[in-house]
């Protein structure tokens, strides 16, 4: 059987970044399956009929543990788990602020100590494919550059037995191309350039192109189960920023280790990270 990890930060990445790659895998028959790191405690609430969640930040992880049962079901995903067990670590909140220097926060995890949790997922499963951020964490946020240190170092353990190493190692991409065609459009609030969104990067980095545009359905239930963090309308989602994101069946991915497989002669990308 093909198997499949993705390791994301809180719930609603892995619908925003990764949801259709997840829904074409698992209805193709791969095992897919989902680690995520914190609960989302310190998440926005966008909803204002949901806004007492603001002044609860562990009933707001309680809120959106459901959520994200709800968007696994969407995808078609049917194994789930929070790294350590529910809770384990919190959400640390964005880059400087107060709520980094929270000991329980995930920013602050030891490392090797959350590695070791991820790699004892690693061997259960033994995924030919492992997917996170990069280095930068996409955007830059502590959650998802510690998503990444763990995985990655995660990966090397599980390869120190023989037989256990991840086949291929990937980094969600968002290409500037792909946010070029939300500049000036999309009913949210729109930017008047790439720049004005903060991450994405060159195209030239990106190495895989998953065409799952069939299950961009999929991936739309999945978004709108995430309540409390976003709102989906006319192909583009919004977070509370309310700027206006394209929302994509073709989502795309970097290399980061093991062997490229074949790739397509137009884009000179990979179209299944199993190749």
């Amino acid at each position: 059987m093909r198997r499949i990890l993705f390791v994301h930060a809180h719930p609603d990445d892995e619908s925003i970044g990764t949801g259709a790659t997840m829904a074409k895998y698992a209805a193709e028959g791969a095992h897919v399956s989902l680690v995520t790191c914190t609960l989302g405690e310190e998440g926005d609430v966008v909803p204002d009929d949901l806004g007492h969640l603001t002044a609860d930040r562990d009933g707001l992880g309680r809120f959106r543990r459901a959520e994200l049962a709800r968007a696994c079901a969407a995808l078609g995903v049917r194994d789930h788990r929070f790294l350590g067990g529910p809770g384990r670590w919190r959400d640390s909140g964005m880059m400087g602020t107060p709520t980094n220097d929270d000991p329980r926060c995930f920013w602050r995890a030891d490392v090797d100590e959350a590695a070791a949790e991820l790699a004892l997922v690693l061997r259960e499963l033994r995924p030919q494919v492992v997917v996170t951020y990069d280095a930068n964490g996409l955007y830059g946020h502590p959650d998802h550059i510690q998503a990444h240190r763990v995985t990655r170092r995660a990966v090397e353990r599980a390869g120190e037995r023989a037989g256990e190493r991840a086949a291929k190692f990937y980094a969600t991409a968002t290409p500037m191309s792909l946010l070029a065609q939300a500049v000036g459009a999309g009913p949210f609030e729109q930017v008047k350039s790439v720049a004005d969104f903060g991450f994405g990067v060159p195209d030239e980095q990106v190495t895989a192109r998953v065409d799952a545009t069939g299950h961009l359905a999929a991936k739309v239930r999945a978004l709108r189960a995430h309540r409390t963090q976003l709102t989906v309308a006319d192909g583009f989602f919004a977070l509370s920023d309310n700027v206006g994101q394209p929302l994509a069946g073709v989502e795309h991915y970097t290399l980061l280790s093991g062997a490229c497989g074949d790739v397509d002669p137009v884009t000179g990308m990979e179209t299944d990270l199993f190749g």
